[in-house]
């Protein structure tokens, strides 16, 4: 069953230890909406650290959001009396604490994606909320917690870049009321909009560079998709979240079905980690991602794989051939 947001917060007021975790390579409605509830919760005299794991920290545009003195930066050893408040988590083992969190005494599991496997004690899961920062926001008001300024920004973050600056499917009117919202509590949009999407260091540029000249096509220009390797993170001096966005410049190129960004992370290359985009409604990419062992929305999800170049590509192709869509 999914729970009212009236029992989320009857959970979270009752809890002796609580700790906020979000996904694994934390994106904006990551970030904001962990930092928006470790805010919220202090604003009702709840004390809630954040996990944001020193090996998984989120981009660099998104650092300023995070309180850092108040941020957890190794999962506890014990978790036997800890409430885990697991925020924009489709399953537990694409979160920051893994597997090892089925070991904490309840899982509060607050999210909006659509093929969240409800592996909490309690699950609030809002599939038609256009982020997870949404829920928060709404979690606000059922608290009565005061929501300042700052608290406002990290939930605009979560809500522009989850939403895709207003233009993705998910957007519905009760993500422009929430934006105005926020613009009268004080969130300084323009400036929000240079730091997330202006001023990036040149080694984002140069990664870019290298993603657009590595692009495929595939099935007649259905499937188009690039490789970042991490010599082609080296080169440039890129870190690993400098690859966010690029595969909305896949996603514009005409002909699209699926985007594609397929990259090898820091530590292990013979992991690759796939992000998925669709470019209409004709696609379910999250039904391709779970294929893959991962998930994600309809439009955009994501998985990692131990797969070779070739078996990817060929993977891809027969999952877009067995889509049940125009394809």
């Amino acid at each position: 069953m999914n729970a009212a947001l009236s029992d989320v917060a009857a959970a979270l007021r009752s809890a002796d230890d609580l700790l906020l975790v979000t996904h694994e390579h934390p994106d904006g409605d990551a970030i904001g909406s962990l930092v928006a509830a470790h805010r919220v919760l202090a604003a009702v005299g709840i004390d809630a650290p954040m996990l944001v794991p020193t090996e998984d920290e989120p981009a660099a545009e998104y650092h300023f959001l995070v309180p850092w003195e108040n941020a957890v930066r190794q999962l506890p050893e014990d978790l036997s009396g800890t409430t885990l408040v697991m925020l924009d988590c489709g399953n537990l083992e694409r979160s920051a604490a893994g597997e090892r969190g089925a070991n904490a005494s309840a899982i509060v599991n607050i999210d909006h994606h659509h093929d969240n496997t409800r592996f909490g004690s309690i699950n609030h899961v809002v599939d038609t909320a256009s982020c997870t920062a949404e829920i928060v926001w709404n979690l606000a008001a059922e608290l009565g917690a005061e929501v300042d300024q700052l608290t406002a920004t990290a939930l605009y973050v979560g809500l522009v870049t989850d939403t895709g600056r207003f233009m993705y499917d998910n957007t519905g009117p009760a993500a422009h009321q929430m934006a105005a919202d926020l613009i009268r509590i004080g969130v300084p949009v323009a400036a929000m909009f240079r730091r997330i999407y202006e001023g990036i260091p040149i080694g984002k540029a140069r990664l870019l560079g290298r993603a657009l000249n590595n692009i495929e096509r595939h099935s007649d220009g259905r499937l188009t998709l690039t490789w970042l390797s991490r010599e082609d993170f080296d080169q440039v001096e890129a870190i690993d979240g400098w690859s966010e966005g690029i595969i909305d410049h896949l996603r514009s190129i005409e002909g699209t079905e699926v985007a594609a960004v397929i990259r090898e992370p820091i530590g292990n290359p013979e992991i690759k980690r796939i992000s998925l985009r669709a470019a209409n409604d004709d696609v379910d990419v999250s039904r391709i991602a779970r294929a893959g062992g991962g998930g994600g929305h309809r439009g955009a999800a994501g998985f990692s794989s131990e797969l070779s170049p070739e078996g990817l590509r060929e993977f891809l192709l027969d999952q877009m051939a067995a889509e049940p869509s125009q394809l």
